[in-house]
């Protein structure tokens, strides 16, 4: 992280000049001295001499004092992962706070503030309260506002306006969803393939299945989270409830989600199972949930996004992301999740006489 670095610039240009710092200091009409404590940040120079300077320099003001106000990728991500696993061993409220301060400092990074409002959302279920989470939601939300209004990068700006969108949804602010994104909808382009082909005629065989790979991945991963998505929708049609899981789990087996991308396949069988307990099929559900239970308790740790033997070229796209491969929430917050979404659910309250959701809820609780 970089802040207010005068004296190593004024160092740094004046030694590409080819001046002493007395020569330096003459030209400004004060002493050797002032200028050495200049170098060693022991004082700064007087507000007066910042356009002189610059000027001599011939460089801005800004880059004279070695001001950056954004954070680079790298520290983005540092910083994501350790404020990650803040939330999930320190208090909520100091950790919170640490965010706010960061924000202020930066407040003109981007892409820093839309990862602490990803943060933030990913995080405000351990706020203690529903309350308190609302509040957590409304920071976030407006910190999604900014970037999307303030930022220049569309992509992030698209990103922000749907992060916005879903921090309204979790409020219960349905209307405001449908302001925000009704009439945005558009046709899918894939630009992909044009661009394999012509990777592929100038000779370039490997970019090529890269963008190829990237592209079978991204509508993938789209197409099973719509299908997770229509099942919560299909409660009131047994019949499309069935087809529309069992066309999920035929992708699922087509592309090895257990192993590929299991927090995928979670999600599935949990809003599944509600499902099925909603419909009353409760041997339905119990089976499904014991397939949850088999997949969070088994060896898919540590969660993290991944080529693998059919995506093998990916990892290098993955690395690429602000986050690369580490997921949003901290591990051991994803494993209380996957324990809570379970044992809290109302949804199961039918199935707590059944000797087999007893002993879901005690293999989750000794082994999540």
């Amino acid at each position: 992280m970089k802040e207010i670095n005068i004296a190593r610039m004024i160092a740094k240009k004046r030694r590409e000049k080819g001046l002493t710092q007395e020569e330096l200091a003459n030209y400004l009409g004060v002493s050797k001295a002032a200028v050495s404590k200049w170098e060693t940040g022991q004082s700064y120079p007087d507000i007066t001499f910042l356009p002189q300077l610059a000027t001599f320099f011939n460089i801005s003001i800004d880059e004279l004092m070695g001001y950056e106000p954004q954070m680079s990728k790298e520290d983005i991500r540092k910083l994501y992962v350790k404020l990650s696993a803040d939330f999930a061993s320190k208090p909520f409220d100091g950790v919170l706070n640490s965010c706010r301060d960061i924000v202020k400092k930066y407040f003109s990074c981007f892409s820093l503030l839309f990862h602490i409002g990803l943060l933030l959302v990913n995080n405000c279920m351990e706020a203690g309260d529903k309350e308190k989470a609302l509040s957590v939601l409304s920071e976030a939300k407006e910190l999604f506002i900014r970037v999307k209004t303030e930022s220049e990068d569309a992509e992030l700006v698209q990103l922000a306006l749907y992060m916005e969108a879903y921090c309204a949804l979790l409020m219960g602010n349905p209307t405001e969803v449908i302001e925000l994104l009704e009439g945005r909808n558009h046709k899918i382009i894939s630009t992909e393939t044009l661009l394999a082909s012509a990777y592929q005629m100038v000779g370039k065989s490997k970019e090529a299945k890269l963008i190829s790979q990237v592209a079978i991945y991204q509508h993938m991963v789209n197409l099973f989270g719509a299908l997770t998505d229509y099942l919560m929708l299909c409660t009131d049609n047994p019949e499309q409830f069935d087809k529309t899981f069992r066309r999920a789990n035929d992708i699922a087996d087509a592309f090895d989600l257990k192993r590929l991308h299991p927090s995928l396949l979670i999600k599935l069988y949990l809003v599944a199972a509600q499902g099925y307990t909603m419909l009353g099929n409760k041997e339905r559900a119990l089976e499904i949930l014991e397939k949850y239970t088999e997949l969070v308790t088994g060896d898919i740790y540590p969660l993290e996004l991944k080529g693998d033997e059919y995506f093998y070229l990916i990892d290098q796209w993955i690395e690429e992301f602000d986050l690369g491969n580490v997921l949003p929430r901290d591990e051991k917050v994803i494993r209380k999740s996957m324990v809570d979404g379970i044992i809290n659910n109302p949804a199961f309250t039918v199935l707590a006489d059944e000797s087999r959701f007893r002993n879901i809820v005690e293999k989750l609780k000794n082994n999540c």
